[in-house]
């Protein structure tokens, strides 16, 4: 038996806890993590802002990816604290669960409650500089992965007030230091939307990019809509506040049918909803319930409107400020966990049904919209039924008859192999594993779904065969539990059409079964373009760029290189070798980071809007190279 005593408990002190699992204050160490070392410290300077002490902040990336951070806030406390006789500022950067947001009197709205914000970057660093403009001087103190190095310095004099934090995450924790100007933009865009006058500035090298939006989320959601068609001239806008609760919102509602949700609380941004989304949900779907049933506008064979009756074709944002102790999930407040569902809601409910009596117009606009799409879910029903009949996993009768299936029943285990064309069918059948490795050819370029109505969607065979053979059903009948395999595996032949081809897939995957994304189960492979023979030995690369590379290292060596035209003419024991075998193969797991980037990726390459697909490629032309047309 194995001693287990006293000697083998370990005391983590100070900020030691952090860096010893970082996971559990920041998520991870990945990309994710390491942005959300800049969102701390930035929302620190927007706490000062929702307060009404700060309406600029600077944020400078440099080369090194060391990052700074400067507001023209109050500044951070410099004085003694009295318990341990070192400096406030010192007690924040260096010790968890500090901070002046515990209590009510200097913050009274906050996006960082847990105090620990600060600390945990300071602990992630591998160097760190704060500096607060207070009291007619500047304090300067630098720290280094959650220690101190210097004394707490009164510099020069200043009549200026503010906090300046500079910080390099730590190599020792990160396994890569790359920020991401882009995202960075995105969230202090955002930031600036969302509080009405706030000027935030990001600079990268010579480049300098400033927003300020004087109508904050009226002018958020205008960006959002872009050049889409709406039912409306302008959203609804609705604010209310009270001693403990102010809620801002502005929503509307377009022809399409997908539903475009932003929640934040304390412009913090709940990326999975919580009790605000969830009455602004309610509220919405009650006040246009009551609104067609006052007109008597609900044709008799819809027996009642659903709430993603309502939510089809709704674009919204909802921002709510909260004061005293806000309860997010998790350090990362990725969901609101505060109770004001009932609060948001009746807030909403009102506003919304007296915006449409007073424009009844536009209400019966509306709710016709609603009632249409009522209708086309109970005149779907029927299809939709249909094509899952077909997928139930005990009957294999039923599956396509071009599926060549696998043999075990282990989800886990079972891949299922989506490739184009017969010819590439018949060579991904001879390089297989039969026992746990299925194959679906399907006929050149699917439908897109982005321009498609769901009945054209649901009738076409190619579409009909992909759900079938996934056997969850799909839109609102999807059932995760039906799930017949475990990966899913997007295989198309390395040129444009096979890229194209790829992307319509991911377009149906997308739209039609996005919780096969969320979840992890769809990739896409890499077959190679180029095989390299030098005698006995084989290489294979995947771009122009891997081949070279390797001919490079061959140093002259008498070689072959022979371009594949497409999987179909690829050798089974190639195929085998290089795309489909689990030892050497390589896949790309799909992955949805940002479902609002995501949507409006697709949104522009494969909607009906062609200019915006103009401009993209215009903008992004410069930097095509050996395009293969």
């Amino acid at each position: 038996m194995t001693k287990y005593s006293s000697k083998d408990i370990q005391v983590l002190e100070g900020l030691e806890p952090v860096r010893k699992r970082p996971g559990m204050y920041i998520g991870s160490t990945s990309s994710t993590g390491l942005h959300h070392l800049l969102w701390e410290i930035l929302d620190n300077s927007v706490d000062e802002a929702l307060n009404g002490h700060c309406d600029n902040i600077e944020i400078t990336l440099d080369k090194d990816q060391g990052v700074t951070i400067k507001d023209n806030g109050r500044g951070v406390p410099v004085d003694l604290f009295k318990k341990t006789k070192k400096s406030a500022m010192e007690i924040l950067f260096t010790t968890l669960h500090s901070g002046g947001k515990f209590g009510q009197g200097n913050y009274k709205v906050s996006g960082g409650l847990h105090g620990v914000g600060m600390a945990v970057v300071c602990a992630l660093s591998e160097t760190m500089t704060a500096t607060s403009r207070r009291d007619g001087f500047e304090w300067t103190q630098s720290y280094a992965r959650g220690k101190p190095l210097t004394k707490l310095k009164k510099g020069k004099a200043t009549r200026t007030y503010g906090t300046t934090v500079y910080f390099r995450p730590d190599p020792a924790i990160f396994p890569k230091i790359e920020f991401n100007p882009k995202l960075i933009m995105e969230r202090a865009e955002s930031k600036a939307f969302l509080n009405k006058g706030l000027k935030i500035t990001f600079k990268e090298g010579k480049d300098k990019h400033t927003f300020h939006y004087p109508d904050g989320i009226q002018d958020y959601i205008k960006k959002i809509v872009g050049k889409k068609s709406t039912l409306m001239e302008s959203p609804v806008y609705v604010e209310k506040e009270d001693k403990q609760f102010r809620l801002e919102t502005a929503f509307l509602w377009t022809p399409a049918t997908e539903t475009q949700v932003l929640s934040f609380a304390n412009s913090i941004r709940t990326v999975d909803g919580g009790t605000h989304e969830n009455g602004f949900r309610n509220g919405i779907t009650k006040a246009m319930r009551a609104y067609i049933e006052r007109r008597k506008l609900l044709p008799r064979e819809i027996s009642s409107i659903t709430g993603d009756d309502v939510r089809e074709g709704l674009i919204a944002i909802i921002n709510v400020y909260l004061q005293g102790e806000v309860e997010f999930q998790g350090q990362t407040k990725g969901r609101l966990n505060s109770e004001i569902t009932s609060q948001v809601e009746v807030v909403v409910k009102h506003s919304l049904e007296h915006f449409l009596n007073e424009n009844q117009t536009l209400g019966d606009t509306l709710a016709n919209r609603v009632i249409l799409s009522a209708q086309a879910r109970v005149a779907s029903r029927q299809a939709k039924e249909a094509v899952q009949r077909k997928t139930n996993i005990s009957h294999r009768l039923n599956l396509p008859g071009k599926l060549s299936d696998c043999a075990t029943t282990n989800k886990n285990e079972a891949e299922l192999f989506i490739c184009e064309g017969d010819s590439a069918g018949g060579s991904s059948k001879q390089a297989r594993d039969r026992k746990t490795q299925a194959i679906l050819p399907i006929r050149g370029k699917i439908l897109n779904v982005e321009t498609a109505t769901l009945a054209k969607t649901l009738a076409n065979s190619e579409i009909q065969n992909l759900v079938s053979a996934c056997g969850t059903g799909i839109h609102n009948k999807f059932d995760y539990s039906k799930l017949r395999y475990g990966k899913i595996i997007i295989m198309t032949d390395a040129d444009v059409d096979g890229a194209h081809i790829c992307t319509l897939l991911l377009t149906f995957f997308y739209r039609c079964m996005p919780e096969i994304i969320e979840n992890g189960h769809l990739f896409i492979a890499q077959p190679p373009l180029y095989r390299i023979d030098v005698g006995k030995k084989l290489y294979y690369a995947i771009t122009e760029e891997e081949k070279d590379k390797i001919v490079k290292d061959l140093n002259g060596t008498q070689h072959d290189i022979g371009r594949f035209k497409g999987l179909g003419e690829m050798p089974a024991s190639d195929l085998r070798e290089t795309t489909m075998d689990k030892k050497t193969r390589s896949l790309i797991r799909v992955k949805l980071s940002d479902a609002e980037r995501a949507s409006k990726t697709v949104s522009q390459l494969m909607g009906k809007n062609a200019e915006s697909r103009y401009n993209f490629i215009k903008e992004k032309a410069e930097f095509a190279q050996d395009l293969d047309v």
